[in-house]
């Protein structure tokens, strides 16, 4: 068969790209094809005009209105807090690159947005700024990280006025060697910073932290954090729960629901710390100075240690951050894509109503003989009529 013969109607079109959205393969797609049709000789078009058109149309036309899509709903779920930073320049074009970046429910980072500018002035990020606050519907992040650049302090300060800004810890520590080189025992001063600023308490706690560790307990609330968190996250969450075998709770005092506990926890063989943990009976809150909830979204093992001192099966659902949520994946599988109704252009959306339309027709037309040729005559009768209708509209209709 001729190429120029050979062409794709309306129907068989939104057919493949239907086919192509729920993963149905190409030669799947055209051997459907085939059948209805009653044969190879009956169509048309062969199976690679199929993938061409996939290739060529569905793919390409897609891609950048998805991408657009997808990203705006990872900020939706992932873009409490956004670390922005253009130390990246490509020197061909003598432009600064910048990037927005948040932390998904895997822990991993993930890209909101990219930019290109020509300076680093206090315009130049605000028009960049109110640009992406733009295309992420308007909706500021709560916080916001960069480095200490002065021009990106003010342009924040004017077009996300109610995001708390603050300076990327990478940065502040690189600097480190550079402000204290001075003092005397600098090397031990940065050590002291460094473990204070992450918050590891000796170098066996933070190594413990990136341990992946089994499930060993039957604590109805670790099962409760399995069934809800990633696998990434809820390593996290387990390394807490055998953190709880080194604490001491004990009861300091308790009125009305409300219990105050000291917790201690060894961390070596001579080192005990001590935390103060609140907990609320009747709100079914937990709070520990250590912080952790508040820093890193997870229940710390001093506030579990206290859940168990209290025999509590559960926790409550404002502990379970849904940012962290296996279940965001799945929904991200609903956003809108090019498919969608409210992208499809016009004549493609009518063309669905009415075979939607149509098929309830056929079905009952084809009951019988006397349906069929009811239908038939309509058809003809239908037909003859739009292209009277059309023909006049480009001014080449003559009344018989």
């Amino acid at each position: 068969m001729l190429k120029q013969h050979r062409e794709l109607s309306m129907s068989i079109r939104r057919t493949i790209e239907n086919n192509e959205e729920a993963g149905i393969r190409p030669s799947k797609t055209y051997q459907s094809f085939v059948a209805a049709a009653g044969g190879h000789r009956e169509l048309n078009f062969i199976e690679k005009d199929v993938k061409n058109y996939i290739t060529r149309e569905v793919r390409n036309v897609s891609e950048q209105e998805d991408a657009k899509e997808f990203g705006r709903a990872a900020f939706e779920y992932f873009g409490d807090v956004i670390s922005f930073d253009t130390t990246y320049n490509t020197n061909r074009y003598n432009l600064v690159c910048g990037s927005f970046v948040g932390v998904n429910h895997h822990g991993q980072s993930t890209l909101l947005g990219c930019s290109l500018m020509k300076n680093e002035e206090i315009e130049s990020f605000k028009w960049l700024f109110q640009c992406w606050l733009r295309c992420m519907g308007g909706n500021a992040p709560k916080g916001f990280l960069t480095d200490q650049c002065a021009s990106m302090k003010k342009a924040l300060e004017a077009c996300m006025p109610t995001t708390i800004h603050r300076w990327c810890i990478w940065h502040i520590m690189k600097k480190i060697p550079s402000k204290l080189n001075r003092y005397k025992g600098h090397a031990d001063i940065e050590q002291e910073m460094s473990q204070d600023v992450w918050n590891s308490h000796s170098k066996d706690s933070f190594d413990n932290f990136h341990t992946l560790i089994p499930c060993a307990t039957k604590s109805s609330i670790e099962a409760q954090f399995q069934d809800a968190y990633t696998h990434a996250k809820f390593r996290e969450v387990q390394a807490q729960f055998r953190g709880k075998a080194n604490c001491i709770t004990r009861l300091k005092n308790s009125a009305l629901g409300y219990s105050v506990y000291d917790v201690g926890e060894q961390v070596s063989s001579s080192i005990f710390n001590k935390f103060v943990v609140t907990y609320d009976s009747v709100a079914a809150e937990v709070k520990c100075e250590c912080l952790l909830f508040e820093s890193r979204g997870i229940l710390c093992r001093h506030a579990l240690s206290v859940l168990s001192f209290e025999q509590a099966s559960q926790v409550s659902p404002r502990y379970i951050l849904e940012r962290w949520s296996k279940k965001v994946k799945r929904r991200h599988t609903h956003i809108k894509s090019s498919h969608d109704e409210p992208l499809m252009e016009p004549r493609s959306k009518r063309f669905n109503q009415l075979v939607f339309r149509s098929q309830n027709i056929c079905k009952f037309a084809s009951e019988s003989e006397e349906l069929t040729t009811i239908l038939h005559r309509a058809y003809d009768n239908v037909m003859a009529e739009m292209e009277a209708l059309k023909a006049k509209r480009k001014g080449t209709y003559k009344p018989v």
